[in-house]
């Protein structure tokens, strides 16, 4: 292995593109580059430098679900090299997972060398640009090689300025050893304010209504904004509500003003806001539905605002006022113009007694036990959606970097995202709570992991089957589905193959003591609880 490189000058003097790609790395301050390695990015990977660190993932889409943990962990762009067609091909999914999460990610991908490309090349990216869109902000394959570094450069500003998400740049395979011109890093700034006129309108909305309601979303929690949505809540004395189907904890949910969670039914979603004359949705869209019905919301009296950092989140608002702005700014600007409000603060949720053991091992009572084993500072990545309600209920999160799940709802993403999580969070505790289904998408992110020596526990809900579909195939009403169950999987000898240390737990007796175990582990575990198979029903059955 090479010394490590020097960042590249800022100066006249011509350089290869690979060292100016470094050299942005480096001023970028990505220290990490996830990837699967192919023949056509060979010459990007040779002589790597030591202050960076390959992270290698055993296939595409675990490598960008890596990323993606790592880039919300850090706060800053993750970085992927890609196989040209076929690896990105393989990585759609996930690619498609970070844009519904609007995670900053800068993905490269190889291609054939340029003067062979017109021969239809082995290998070839065919119209590389076109092939992860829509789901990146910014797509290209330089028309030069000298073009690539301003492209990368152009990339990593795009995924980082709000609402984020994932870029791509195509590079043919003789490109890297072009020579170019350094590229100077830029400070590009990320916060945009409020329009004033909005914010008064809404203050005064807010000091004048009866029983305001603030929606928040995801938007909050990845803007660090957590504490200051508090602080505005506790201002405005109005009920919280969580959005449908937010990937982050935007709001502590044992706070006193906490509501609860709103579904993706719109005739659900209306009755629980149904008693409030004002609501303020911040950080989310208005609203994101799952199931087909009649949003009686938005022909009732009730005022809407919306406070977001997305222009096309606004503009698809079916009604209210939308302001476009950056969380942080914004939740300022909104304490500063609230007046003290002289109504009693609502009451929030109550909590719920702790659920009973049984056998087979209730959902419920695992989850209850797993919320007390986690220590205080834990971080939880889960992609186990038919269990989610119930996880809602008897696992409160925290507030701040304590909750991370997939924006898409598509498998495959929770179990490589939680790998990158725990390497962006260092000595922090990162648990995967993650369905039998959905870690079969993903699986050799184990390897990684223990590899790694990662502080990991991944905790395996095993039903046996896709509980989700199992769900919605009541409420849809459909009957003798194929494909729902998933007899004979065995984590513990899957989690073994991989490196890790495994256990599986049958019996509620036996579980306090599994998840202990597991959580202080030194390097990555994993926990295969094998719960109750009853179907949870995630929106009211129709008729």
């Amino acid at each position: 292995m090479s010394t490590s490189r020097k960042p590249a000058k800022t100066t006249g003097k011509s350089i290869t593109v690979r060292d100016a790609t470094f050299g942005l790395l480096r001023a970028f301050g990505i220290r990490c580059v996830f990837g699967n390695p192919g023949s056509t990015e060979l010459p990007f990977l040779a002589d790597w430098p030591d202050d960076i660190d390959y992270v290698l993932g055993l296939q595409e889409a675990s490598c960008i679900g890596m990323a993606d943990g790592y880039a919300q962990a850090t706060r800053n762009a993750g970085f992927i090299n890609l196989h040209s067609a076929a690896g990105v091909g393989n990585a759609l999914g996930n690619i498609y997972t970070a844009h519904r999460n609007q995670t900053p990610l800068v993905i490269t991908a190889g291609q054939q060398a340029r003067s062979i490309l017109p021969l239809q090349a082995f290998l070839q990216a065919e119209r590389a640009s076109e092939f992860p869109r829509p789901y990146v902000k910014y797509s290209v394959e330089p028309a030069r090689p000298e073009d690539v570094p301003a492209a990368i450069a152009r990339a990593y500003y795009t995924a980082m300025q709000p609402p984020c998400g994932p870029t791509f740049v195509s590079v043919p395979i003789d490109d890297w050893a072009h020579a170019t011109s350094p590229v100077e890093a830029r400070q590009v700034s990320r916060e945009l304010g409020p329009d004033p006129d909005a914010m008064k309108a809404l203050a005064t909305a807010i000091a004048e209504s009866k029983r305001p309601a603030l929606v928040v979303g995801p938007g909050v929690d990845r803007a660090a904004a957590v504490d200051l949505m508090v602080a505005v809540a506790e201002k405005a004395k109005a009920a919280v509500w969580v959005s449908p189907f937010s990937a982050r904890c935007s709001f502590p949910e044992r706070h006193p003003q906490f509501a609860g969670f709103l579904h993706a039914s719109p005739a659900q979603l209306s009755d629980a806001l149904r008693e409030h004359d004002l609501v303020v949705v911040i950080g989310a869209p208005v609203f994101t539905f799952h199931v087909e019905g009649h949003a009686s919301i938005f022909d009732s009296g009730t005022t809407i605002f919306q406070i977001t950092d997305d222009p096309t989140a606004a503009a698809i608002t079916p009604r209210g006022t939308s302001i476009v702005a950056t969380m942080k700014p914004a939740l300022t600007e909104l304490l500063k113009l609230l007046p003290e409000i002289r109504r009693a603060a609502p009451a929030g949720r109550p909590l719920l007694p702790a659920p009973k053991a049984g056998e087979p091992i209730p959902v419920e009572y695992f989850l209850h036990t797993l919320s007390n084993a986690m220590p205080a500072d834990a971080v939880l990545v889960e992609e186990a959606p038919s269990h989610r309600p119930a996880m809602q209920k008897f696992m409160p999160m925290r507030g701040q970097d304590s909750f991370y799940t997939m924006a898409s709802g598509g498998l495959g993403w929770g179990l490589p995202a939680a790998v990158g999580m725990a390497l962006g969070r260092g000595k922090v505790r990162t648990v995967c709570l993650v369905g039998d289904g959905s870690a079969m998408y993903s699986i050799q992110a184990l390897w990684t992991a223990a590899q790694r020596k990662l502080p990991l526990t991944v905790v395996v809900i095993n039903n046996s089957g896709y509980g989700a579909m199992r769900s919605f195939s009541q409420v849809m009403q459909v009957r003798n589905v194929p494909g729902l169950e998933l007899p004979g999987l065995d984590f513990v000898k899957l989690a073994e193959g991989h490196g890790c240390e495994a256990v599986r737990v049958t019996k509620s007796s036996e579980l306090a003591g599994a998840l202990k175990h597991a959580l202080a582990y030194a390097g990555t575990s994993l926990v295969e609880v094998m719960v109750d198979s009853a179907v949870p029903l995630l929106y009211a059955q129709k008729g």
